[in-house]
C-alpha cells in the first residue's frame, strides 16, 4: 500500500494566536495580507485531500468544494482510518488544536503563514506539534504588510 502523506496549512498571529471562540481571530479582514492567506491556502490544498472537522469542512466556500476532495474527521476514527481511506495521497490536517494533537504524529510538514494579527486569542498553536520528522519541513511566511 502506498503511503500518505499528511500536512497541515495553516496561519498564526504574531504570538502563535489560532482561534478566538470558535472562529480564526482575524476573521473578516480584508487586509491584502489576510486575503493572499485565503488564497494561499485555497491553492496549496487545490487537487488534494482536505480532512478536518464538521465546523471546518461546513466552512469551505462553494468555488473550492469541486477541485478537492473534502472529509469529514470524527473523533471516533483514528488516524490510520483516514490514511487507509487515502492512500498514496496528500491529505492536508485541518480543524486546529483538537484535530492536532491527534494527527501531529504524522504530520510530515507544516506550511504556517504568520499573520499581522496581535489581538486576544483563546487557542494557540502548540510548537509540541512539530515533531522531529516535521520539523525538517517546517515553512513559515511572514505575511507582508
Amino acid at each position: 500500500m502506498q503511503q500518505t502523506i499528511a500536512r497541515v496549512v495553516c496561519a498564526i498571529g504574531q504570538s502563535g494566536q489560532m482561534g478566538l471562540k470558535g472562529h480564526l481571530p482575524w476573521e473578516g479582514e480584508r487586509s491584502p495580507e489576510y486575503k493572499a492567506d485565503v488564497a494561499r491556502f485555497f491553492e496549496i490544498t487545490r487537487g488534494q485531500v482536505l480532512a478536518a472537522g464538521p465546523k471546518t469542512i461546513s466552512s469551505i466556500p462553494e468555488f473550492a468544494r469541486s477541485d478537492r476532495d473534502l472529509f469529514v474527521l470524527r473523533s471516533s476514527m483514528g488516524p490510520e482510518e483516514l490514511f487507509k481511506r487515502f492512500a498514496g495521497r496528500i491529505v492536508f490536517i485541518g480543524g486546529g488544536p483538537s484535530v492536532w494533537d491527534v494527527y501531529a504524529p504524522f504530520v510530515s510538514h507544516w506550511d504556517i503563514t504568520r499573520l499581522p494579527y496581535d489581538g486576544p486569542a483563546d487557542r494557540w498553536f502548540n510548537p509540541q506539534w512539530l515533531t522531529p520528522n516535521s520539523l525538517k519541513r517546517v515553512e513559515t511566511v511572514q505575511a507582508e504588510r
